[in-house]
């Protein structure tokens, strides 16, 4: 049983916060953005936050240790959007299997620091996987719908070159996060596993789906049961949600993936529901009560924050979490 493995059984983990709004605090420029041979770029590059992985990884570290400082066991890398499909609008794609090892090289020195300082809370590195903004389920031309702008095997060669990237930067799990589309998400596992194969090595896989609206289908159209049953295939240390919903809007989701997951269960969700102007504003006070409410239940082994959140909401939800006990793995049978 490796050490992640038994902290989970002993204790819920702590995931971190949102990345983005922690970047909104620094009040960056266009230049910031541009890493070093890259100041003339032809595309405005503001809003590709993993640029900054390259251009300012010292801010970028200084995130990752605001989290750790505020009890988080588990980082995520700053590599949402690094693959070549999602940094082509960009016309970075040539920077992804760096932009990919530098990220992940500063959550590791971030989570090296935090664990020297207090080897009895060793601290983990996940690699995170975005759901891509192109899809192979829908099409984005609505008088063409059987049109597609990726194929499967596509995202298969863009989620690959990641997938490398973050295992020799040395990250400790892989988390394929805010999945809206099945397919895809199916493209991502499908690469992780022959990059796992190729390497004769395997470390755990994190899964998160979100929840779009009030209907409680995924964006591609599925309820929860149905993306439980379309993930059944996949080898999971554990199986939740995060972003679109606030935790109060996310109840019945995970209450469905709690009873029925037979891996651990996770959630992070947002600080809340925007108001008009795209603003986050519950309180960490409030975040952490209500997914109190969710550990308290007996649903949960890995709990976070997604957009709108920040340190404050992860102290909270880490010193709630001090209160109660992590769902049992359920007995295989």
């Amino acid at each position: 049983m490796s050490t992640l493995e038994r902290i989970a059984q002993e204790r819920i983990l702590i995931l971190d916060g949102a990345m983005g709004t922690m970047i909104q605090r620094l009040g960056l420029t266009e230049q910031d953005f541009h890493p070093p041979g890259m100041e003339k770029h032809e595309i405005l590059l503001q809003g590709n936050n993993e640029l900054l992985s390259l251009s300012k990884p010292d801010a970028i570290q200084k995130i990752h240790e605001e989290y750790l400082e505020a009890g988080a066991d588990i980082v995520e890398t700053n590599t949402f959007s690094a693959t070549s499909i999602a940094q082509a609008e960009h016309k970075c794609e040539h920077l992804v299997r760096e932009i990919n090892l530098q990220s992940a090289k500063l959550a590791k020195e971030a989570c090296a620091k935090y664990t020297a300082m207090d080897p009895s809370k060793p601290r983990f590195v996940a690699g995170a996987i975005g759901p891509m903004n192109k899809t192979a389920s829908l099409s984005p031309d609505v008088n063409d719908p059987g049109y597609r702008a990726v194929t499967f095997d596509q995202l298969v060669v863009a989620y690959s070159e990641q997938v490398e990237a973050l295992l020799d930067g040395g990250v400790d799990l892989l988390l394929v996060e805010t999945i809206f589309d099945t397919l895809n998400a199916k493209a991502a596992f499908y690469a992780i596993d022959e990059v796992f194969e190729k390497r004769n090595e395997r470390i755990p896989i994190m899964c998160s789906v979100t929840i779009t609206d009030a209907s409680g289908r995924t964006l591609s159209g599925q309820t929860i049961d149905a993306f439980l049953i379309s993930m059944a295939h996949v080898k999971l240390f554990s199986m939740g949600l995060n972003c679109a919903l606030g935790a109060a809007q996310m109840r019945p989701y995970l209450e469905a993936i709690a009873d029925q997951a037979n891996c651990r269960v996770s959630v992070y969700p947002n600080a809340g529901l925007p108001d008009q102007m795209g603003e986050y504003r519950e309180s960490p006070e409030v975040t952490a009560k209500l997914v109190g409410e969710f550990m308290s239940q007996g649903w949960l082994n890995v709990v976070g924050g997604c957009c709108g959140t920040t340190p404050e909401h992860i102290a909270a939800l880490a010193k709630e979490a001090e209160k109660h006990q992590p769902r049992p793995m359920p007995i295989e049978v």
